[in-house]
């Protein structure tokens, strides 16, 4: 399935579980960080099946974090990207640090 069916699905599902269109900003970042703790988790256990599933529910909870908003994914992933394009830096120790 294309990711714009796949947010096609959340978003129905959301509306289904009425998240949306009442979604808190505050309360869905606080499942956001709930799922990034999971993430984490699953990062230091090596457990690849759990990793996948937390990347996964941090998408659907930051789709819900912009449907709150009224924006759409692709409008955020646009708007970063069109910061980052063109920005500069270096790897140090496995993370990308950018120029000042």
């Amino acid at each position: 399935m294309s990711l714009d069916a796949l947010d096609e699905k959340i978003l129905e599902w959301g509306l289904q579980k009425g998240i949306l269109p009442h979604a808190e900003p505050l309360a869905q970042l606080d499942k956001t960080e709930e799922e990034v703790g999971e993430l984490r988790q699953a990062i230091y256990e090596h457990d690849v099946d759990e990793v996948k599933d937390a990347i996964g529910d941090i998408y659907v909870t930051i789709t819900m974090q912009a449907e709150a908003w009224g924006f759409t994914m692709e409008e955020c992933v646009q708007a970063a990207y069109d910061v980052i394009k063109r920005r500069t830096g270096k790897m140090v120790n496995g993370k990308f640090v950018k120029d000042t």
